[in-house]
């Protein structure tokens, strides 16, 4: 039984993907678009500059 006839005899749960995720697979979620990467990776980012800067400062006042 396909997803339509799942949906549609109620059958199924999961809703019909709408706008881009229709069409593009890598924009769904967890997608490896960069909106989506961009998005789930930014605390991580932002935790590893802080610790960049940290070891930097660190070496920095070692070197002093």
């Amino acid at each position: 039984m396909s997803l339509d006839k799942a949906i549609k005899y109620g059958k199924e749960h999961r809703k019909p993907y709408y706008d881009s995720r229709e069409f593009d697979r890598t924009c769904r979620n967890h997608g490896s678009d960069s909106y989506a990467t961009e998005g789930r990776l930014h605390n991580r980012k932002k935790r590893e500059n802080a610790a960049e800067a940290k070891v930097a400062d660190y070496e920095e006042e070692k070197s002093i």
